[in-house]
């Protein structure tokens, strides 16, 4: 993952977001970046986004319901935006879509900006990849399109078994529900957890699911009262400053240490030390963002116990060092 982005100063316009809408869109996948990225204010109330919609040509859209979009703005959208977001349609469903790209698709695509984030959900990876953007990336699609993705695009390194990635400009969603994870994660790189968080919570969804999480998993995830490793989840997560080893928690739920294992990967989608890690991580950098506490309280109160582990646990992890991650955000979220 690249650094985090700098958030923009106080008073700077509102950074612009285009949603490219192509026939067949899919109108939760466009409804979600406009729901999020708009509800994002400063501590002045200020709006710190602003979303506008486009298409090929404007007029209406046919959707992939029984209503369409009447859109406002044609493709020189996409010149002044800072980042533009391709929902999926259902002309990338077809065995070998986008091969080669439409000339007018292909046309809207040369103006989006060298330094524009750009952004696919679900099937709009195969627009991005036709256009030469997704070279070098690790990306994500939807996980019943990964084959035709593979054949397609062999030389593109696609992870079939996440919600979504980010390369810094370039980022990907697997589908309709994981474009609410991205447009969080992306409004939390722009302006830090306690921003992405109140988004969030206007939208009462969680604030954060880590994009290597599993597409889905075998079972539905339960209600914490009704899972067979809720209570212990819920332990951790308020005794996350303990050393903390699965023999205890598997304890909590009177549990062998290897169904305990395979029941909370069945629930959560991930293993218990990965996600006991992401935990640790989510509260060091809400204590990086919202508190003046010393890096070294900071490790301690997050699990990790010093500051050298904390330190090399976010250089992994996010590139950054405890103090540079602060320095980023720590003026906004005090301010948010």
């Amino acid at each position: 993952m690249d650094l985090p982005r700098v958030p923009e100063p106080a008073g700077s316009p509102p950074h612009r977001v285009a949603v490219l809408v192509r026939h067949g869109v899919l109108p939760i996948e466009a409804g979600i970046v406009h729901r999020l990225f708009a509800q994002a204010r400063d501590a002045d109330g200020r709006r710190l986004y602003e979303v506008v919609t486009c298409a090929l040509r404007p007029g209406e859209v046919r959707t992939d319901t029984d209503f369409t979009l009447n859109v406002a703005h044609g493709p020189e959208a996409l010149d002044t935006a800072d980042t533009v977001i391709l929902p999926a349609a259902d002309e990338d469903y077809v065995e070998r879509p986008h091969d080669p790209l439409a000339p007018d698709l292909a046309a809207a695509v040369t103006r989006i900006g060298p330094d524009t984030r750009v952004a696919s959900i679900c099937t709009g990876a195969f627009v991005l990849a036709a256009a030469g953007l997704l070279a070098g990336c690790r990306v994500t699609t939807h996980w019943k399109s990964a084959g035709f993705f593979r054949a397609m695009y062999p030389g593109i390194d696609l992870d079939p078994d996440v919600l979504y990635t980010d390369n810094g400009r370039v980022l990907t969603a697997a589908g309709v529900a994981s474009g609410i994870d991205l447009s969080l994660h992306m409004i939390r790189t722009d302006h830090g957890a306690a921003v992405a968080n109140e988004v969030a919570r206007g939208t009462v969804v969680p604030p954060h699911r880590d994009g290597g999480q599993a597409q889905y998993v075998r079972r539905p995830v339960p209600a914490l009262e009704h899972s067979s490793t809720g209570r212990a989840r819920a332990w951790a997560l308020d005794h996350l400053h303990l050393r903390l080893r699965l023999e205890d928690l598997a304890a909590r739920e009177a549990m062998s240490v290897r169904t305990f294992t395979r029941r909370f990967r069945d629930e959560v989608g991930l293993s218990p030390g990965r996600w006991l890690a992401e935990q640790r991580l989510d509260r060091a950098r809400q204590l990086l963002e919202e508190s003046g506490l010393p890096v070294d309280r900071v490790a301690e109160r997050s699990g990790f116990g010093t500051a050298a582990s904390l330190r090399q646990h976010m250089q992994a992890e996010l590139g950054v060092s405890p103090s540079a991650y602060r320095r980023t955000f720590r003026g906004t979220s005090h301010a948010a």
